[in-house]
C-alpha cells in the first residue's frame, strides 16, 4: 500500500486496485474495514498534550503488538495545518528522494477477542477548527465507535523516584479493573488558554459515545523529548482496557532512563533538593490514599514554598 501522501505530491488520484478509498470528512479512509463490528477508538492529541511523547509511544506499541493497519489521513493537510509549524521531512524511499507531509492518521486492528480498535493520530489544526472536528467526528460515525479513549501526558511537580500517576476523567466506574492503577481528576480550576480540539469531548455527548481520558504526569525537571516511563504507564493500563497481556509494556526500559539520568541530575544541591522536596509531596498525598489525608499532612513551609513556584511554572508553560 503506498503511503498517501506520495499521490498528492505526484498529483495522482489512482489508487490501487485492491484498495478502495472513500472520504469520510476530510479523511481518505479504505473502505474494506468498514464493518458492523463494535469499535472503539484511542486517539491522541499531538502536541499539546504528548509530553515526553508519551502517547505516541503508547499508540505505536499496541499498533505494533496488535499488528494494526495504516488505514487512511486527511486528503489535503495543507487545508488544517502550518508546515512552518509541523516541518516536512525529507527522506529516500528506493533510492529516491521524497518529502512527507505531516499529517493526522488513522490506523485499524481487527480483533477477535473484544472490540476492534481504531487509532487517531490527530494533530492540532492551525485553521478550519470547525471541519477538522466535524470531520473527525464523521470518522467516528462512520466506524460505529462505542467508546472514544484519549490518552496524553503532562509535565507536572512529581519525581522520578516514585511510580508515575495517572489520572482518568470521571467514568472510570464503569471501567472495572483500573482502580489501582488511575486516579480520579479532579475539579481543576485552571482558566486560561486550551486546545480547540476539546470540543471533540462536548460533540461526544450529542453522538451518544462513551468518552474516558488517561493523563500521565511526569517529572518536569527531565523534560525527557521521549519519556519511557510515562509511556510504560500508558500502555499497561490500554492492556488492562482491552485484556492485553500487560509484558508489553516496557518499564524497564523506563526505569533504565531515568538511572542514567542520576549520576548528572544529582550533582547539584539544588537538583537533589528539588527532588527530595518532591518526595516529600508525593509521599503525602499517597497516606492513606485519599484526597483528605494528603491535605490533613503538614508540609515544611520550604516544600509548601517550592511547590507553590512549581505550580506557578507550570501555569505559565500551559499557557
Amino acid at each position: 500500500m503506498l503511503h498517501l501522501t506520495q499521490y498528492m505530491l505526484l498529483q495522482s488520484q489512482t489508487y490501487l486496485c485492491e484498495n478502495v478509498y472513500m472520504r469520510v470528512g476530510a479523511f481518505d479512509i479504505n473502505e474494506k474495514f468498514l464493518g458492523n463490528k463494535e469499535v472503539d477508538a484511542v486517539a491522541l492529541l499531538y502536541p499539546w498534550v504528548d509530553a515526553g511523547s508519551v502517547a505516541t509511544l503508547a499508540l505505536e506499541t499496541l499498533e505494533e503488538y496488535l499488528g494494526a493497519d495504516e488505514i487512511g489521513e486527511l486528503r489535503r493537510p495543507g487545508s488544517f495545518f502550518d508546515f512552518t509549524r509541523y516541518r516536512p521531512e525529507a527522506t529516500f524511499l528506493d533510492g529516491e528522494r521524497k518529502i512527507y507531509l505531516p499529517n493526522s492518521k488513522v490506523y485499524y486492528a481487527t480483533r477477535d477477542d473484544g472490540p476492534d480498535i481504531l487509532f487517531l493520530h490527530l494533530k492540532e489544526p492551525h485553521a478550519e477548527h470547525e471541519k477538522y472536528i466535524s470531520s473527525v467526528m464523521e470518522l467516528l460515525r462512520v466506524f460505529n465507535v462505542k467508546r472514544y479513549c484519549r490518552i496524553s501526558g503532562m509535565y507536572n511537580a512529581v519525581p522520578h523516584t516514585r511510580p508515575l500517576r495517572v489520572t482518568g476523567s470521571p467514568g472510570l466506574e464503569n471501567l472495572p479493573g483500573l482502580e489501582s492503577l488511575v486516579s480520579p481528576r479532579v475539579g481543576s480550576s485552571y482558566q486560561g488558554p486550551t486546545s480547540i480540539m476539546s470540543f471533540i469531548t462536548e460533540e461526544l455527548d450529542k453522538y451518544g459515545i462513551e468518552s474516558v481520558s488517561f493523563m500521565v504526569h511526569l517529572p518536569h525537571y527531565l523534560g525527557l523529548g521521549e519519556d519511557y516511563s510515562g509511556a510504560a504507564r500508558l500502555v499497561e493500563i490500554l492492556c488492562k482496557l482491552y485484556k492485553i497481556p500487560s509484558d508489553i509494556a516496557d518499564f524497564e526500559e523506563g526505569k533504565k532512563q531515568y538511572e542514567s539520568m542520576e549520576t548528572e541530575l544529582y550533582s547539584s544541591p539544588q537538583a537533589r533538593s528539588l527532588v527530595e522536596g518532591l518526595e516529600e509531596y508525593y509521599d503525602s498525598q499517597s497516606e492513606g490514599d485519599t484526597e483528605d489525608a494528603a491535605e490533613a499532612t503538614q508540609l515544611s513551609p520550604d516544600v509548601e514554598s517550592f511547590l507553590e513556584e512549581i505550580g506557578k511554572q507550570l501555569d505559565e508553560d500551559r499557557s
